[in-house]
């Protein structure tokens, strides 16, 4: 299981995931890039950003809401509130009482969820095609107004305080890596503090806190809409607009400055592990700017040096040396490597033998890094493959689920969400040259940070 799914089977709603092989319909035959996502694209008067996709392969249809607000720009001393945030949304709005939401999803024969990542809050859910007005009414019932008060403030403060306990406190390994390394890689609050959230941080909010956040936060010009699957387009429109047009806008802050200075020196961390029985050790790296030829090649690279078990440190770590049973890594351990909007970092994480000394595997990173200067355009072509497999499966992933979120983060992030059918081209430029010259600058030491785990618990 890799990371994202990892993350998103911790949310508080659980939802049954089945992962679809991707569809094509705009296919053409006889080319080679021939997959393309019907997209169409426009705002509300009020700014909401609204993206639509038909696919009419199955009856079913896909509503996403995507609030320009996640784990970064979260307020100073209310760490983890953009997650309880999360949480709050499901206490009831000016319609649906407390779980009404969730029932009404479930008994349409529907499946829905909700998760915090970096850059963005999201909701979806999935429904059978003829109640998409249905979701699109109770989406914007909780736009419009949120059933904030003190019983569901302090019953939400103790469900998350348990989700942190549970998924992290009383965990081995947990929030390794992806919790902890962000904390031990970045210099700027906004992306090294604690993203679920201090214990103490959350029991300090206020109800007041509840209410600015939402409606500074969770207004239709904070936010993007992707509709995809079985639909009529006029008729989501005219929903849309019914629904959402309405809806007051907000006046956003400025955004805070999240960028990272440059990492000129190697960092190297312990961290004792109570419950764990053996050590691990994750590697980060600090990552170009996205929409760069260089974030490209990292997508690329990332294919190279650890996806599948064809890959670099695969055949290193667990088919030569036999340090570990396997090697997890990527970009964006919270999601993928599209959906985010600010400084990031390219990861390799694994739990290895007790007699395996960590500079053994950072070793072996070090020599599948540098074999990179040997990459020819046979390798690249054999990347290009896996990313487009993974980007395809993504795509179709949960009922369209994947597309809606591509489309929903490119509209937030970009303005620009057809660029979802230009990803492929984006890959395909990347050079030999260039991925010599990315590996050069961004996989130095000195711009990455080493986190070890040291188990205590066969100490004892």
């Amino acid at each position: 299981m890799n990371q994202f799914n990892k993350f998103v089977s911790r949310s508080c709603l659980v939802m049954a995931t089945v992962i679809l092989a991707a569809c094509s319909p705009g296919e053409k035959k006889g080319s080679e890039s021939s997959f393309s996502v019907p997209v169409e694209y426009y705002k509300l008067d009020n700014g909401l950003r609204v993206v639509l996709s038909e696919d009419h392969t199955a009856p079913t249809v896909v509503v996403a809401v995507y609030y320009n607000i996640g784990f970064r720009i979260e307020p100073k001393d209310r760490t983890g509130f953009a997650h309880l945030f999360e949480h709050m949304m499901f206490q009831g709005s000016q319609n649906l009482g407390k779980m009404e939401f969730v029932n009404m999803v479930q008994k349409n024969g529907g499946v829905l969820n909700g998760s915090t990542r970096f850059d963005f809050t999201n909701y979806f859910e999935v429904m059978p095609a003829h109640k998409l007005e249905t979701a699109l009414w109770a989406e914007a019932d909780r736009m419009k107004g949120l059933a904030i008060t003190q019983e569901n403030l302090t019953n939400q403060q103790g469900v998350v305080k348990n989700e942190v306990k549970v998924n992290v406190l009383n965990q081995p390994y947990g929030g390794f890596p992806w919790l902890d390394m962000p904390q031990y890689a970045n210099e700027n609050w906004y992306n090294a503090h604690n993203f679920y959230g201090d214990l103490a941080d959350l029991d300090s909010a206020k109800l007041e806190d509840v209410d600015k956040f939402f409606k500074t936060f969770y207004a239709p010009n904070n936010a993007a809409i992707s509709v995809v699957g079985d639909f009529d387009k006029e008729e989501a429109k005219k929903w849309i607009q019914q629904y959402f047009g309405g809806i007051a806008k907000a006046e956003l802050p400025a955004k805070p400055d999240i960028a990272e200075p440059a990492q000129n020196k190697e960092k190297r961390f312990t961290k004792e592990d109570q419950l764990a029985n053996k050590p691990a050790i994750a590697v980060a790296y600090k990552m170009p700017d996205r929409n760069t030829p260089e974030y490209f090649a990292m997508g690329l690279i990332d294919q190279l040096l650890v996806q599948g078990s064809d890959s670099k440190l695969y055949q290193k770590l667990v088919q030569e040396k036999g340090y570990t049973g396997g090697v997890s890594g990527g970009i964006n351990y919270l999601g993928n490597m599209f959906n985010y909007n600010g400084p990031m970092l390219w990861m390799a994480d694994l739990i290895h033998d007790a007699n395996v000394p960590a500079d053994s595997i950072l070793k072996q990173v070090d020599q599948s890094v540098a074999e990179l200067d040997n990459v020819t355009q046979e390798d690249l072509d054999m990347a290009i493959v896996k990313i487009r497999s993974s980007l395809y499966d993504n795509l179709g992933g949960v009922f369209g689920v994947g597309r809606a979120d591509l489309l929903a983060c490119f509209a937030l992030f970009d303005d620009d969400p057809a660029r979802i059918n230009k990803l492929e081209d984006e890959f395909k430029k990347v050079t030999p040259e260039v991925i010599k010259k990315t590996a050069s600058e961004y996989l130095r030491a000195t711009n990455r940070t080493i986190l070890i785990v040291e188990p205590k618990a066969v100490n004892q």
